[in-house]
């Protein structure tokens, strides 16, 4: 039986993971990446990037590695497919600076992320038993008990381990829960060029939200969300069937435009699944650390993606986790201290907390109001509660800057 030390691991090699490790990398720690697949996990063919995420990717060092493959989007619309009526929206230009979000591929974020760590940080094929805590010299380390029958002892542990994270599980955080609606998603590849520009479109009516947005001249990222399939219905159990009952059933009434995109899908890049999200307040008052342990990502605030601040919302954790444990490592005489590992948690933890639970909530009702048809007083609460009022508050956490990482 083989027994490690390490100073930090991270559970789990997707967008939060990954981000962490190279955060802590520019402050000169070396963390052990455990990732329970084969390779890196490219499930998704796409996400959306706002401000936000980019300001993090800058603090991280790559932004400009992805910034010049993907152009901004800087215009789209809204289109009421109940009554046929159109909203045009415009993104900002700040100082001839185009700030609207970027689409783009998430294989090629996670390869990005994953060109800047060393090749021997991302251990493939682990998979956790268990998790225990151990007092060593008047501190705590944990012990990873993986698969294989190797135990790693840790000063620092950090659950990147997404929706069905162990380590979340571990500190006794409420399971996400089930939001009603389900989502299919997928790439349209249209080998002569799309023509669609940089615009995105979006229609909403009762039930239902689908759009998509350019990735690239080439590639069309597009979504169908709705109300989850009644039991015994099935949005399709391969992605053959699954496009096929998108376009003959679920979507059939959508404009021809949008059924064209679904049309060209890659089927290798569709998937479909029910929408989850963990309660705001289990976060506002749920244990997110404990000791030297905790989470983040997926792992911690899991969400609906109605504004699109999943991926941008692991960034921000990744850079500002890094950031507190950097420092103490640099002041420290670039020695982890595992006494003082719970106290720069505790300040991450009190950092995300009530920033993640709101974009949780937010989230949520951004989809549930988008979605909730065109009744006068569900227009009303959409076009002008949400869209006029509320909206515009939720907009700023799409500009949130989470800091540098300057050691």
């Amino acid at each position: 039986m083989e027994t490690m030390v390490e100073d930090v691991v991270i559970v789990g090699a997707g967008i939060a993971g990954l981000a962490t490790a190279v955060a802590l990398k520019r402050a000169g720690i070396e963390a052990l990446v455990l990732e329970r697949s084969e390779g890196l996990r490219a499930t998704g063919a796409a996400l959306t990037l706002y401000p936000n995420a980019w300001s993090a990717l800058d603090a991280l060092g790559i932004s400009q590695k992805l910034a010049t493959r993907y152009a901004p989007t800087l215009k789209g619309h809204i289109i009421d497919v109940d009554t046929g009526e159109v909203q045009e929206v415009s993104r900002a230009i700040t100082n001839e600076v185009p700030v609207g979000p970027r689409c783009l591929h998430r294989k090629a974020l996670l390869e990005a992320l994953a060109d800047e760590l060393p090749i021997h940080s991302v251990r493939f094929s682990s998979k956790i038993t268990a998790i225990d805590t151990q007092q060593h010299e008047g501190s705590s380390l944990a012990i990873v008990h993986m698969e294989n029958g190797t135990i790693i002892k840790a000063k620092v542990l950090i659950g990147c381990d997404g929706v069905h994270s162990v380590v979340s599980r571990w500190l006794g955080l409420g399971e996400p829960v089930l939001s009603g609606r389900s989502a299919v998603r997928g790439l349209a590849v249209f080998p002569q060029g799309h023509g669609l520009g940089q615009n995105f479109r979006q229609y909403v009516g009762t039930g239902i939200r689908a759009g998509f947005i350019p990735v690239s001249d080439k590639d069309v990222y597009w979504f169908f969300s709705c109300i989850s399939p009644a039991k015994g219905a099935s949005l399709g159990e391969d992605p053959k069937e699954t496009k096929k009952q998108v376009l003959e059933n679920y979507a059939k009434d959508l404009p021809p435009l949008y059924l064209d995109v679904v049309q060209h899908s890659d089927l290798s890049t569709l998937t479909r699944a029910p929408l989850k999200f963990r309660y705001p307040w289990h976060v506002v008052f749920g244990n997110l650390s404990k000791q030297n342990i905790t989470v983040a990502g997926d792992a911690m605030h899991p969400m609906t993606p109605d504004l699109a601040q999943g991926g941008g919302s692991a960034l921000e954790d990744a850079v500002i986790l890094g950031r507190h444990i950097g420092k103490s490592f640099v002041k420290n005489g670039r020695v982890l201290v595992p006494k003082e590992m719970a106290a720069a948690i505790d300040k991450y933890v009190e950092e995300r907390r009530w920033h993640v639970a709101l974009l949780i909530a937010g989230s949520y009702i951004s989809g549930w109001v988008q979605q909730a048809g065109s009744g006068w007083g569900k227009k009303f609460l959409r076009d002008v509660m949400f869209y006029n009022f509320l909206y515009p508050k939720i907009v700023r956490y799409m500009h949130y800057d989470c800091g540098k990482l300057d050691f």
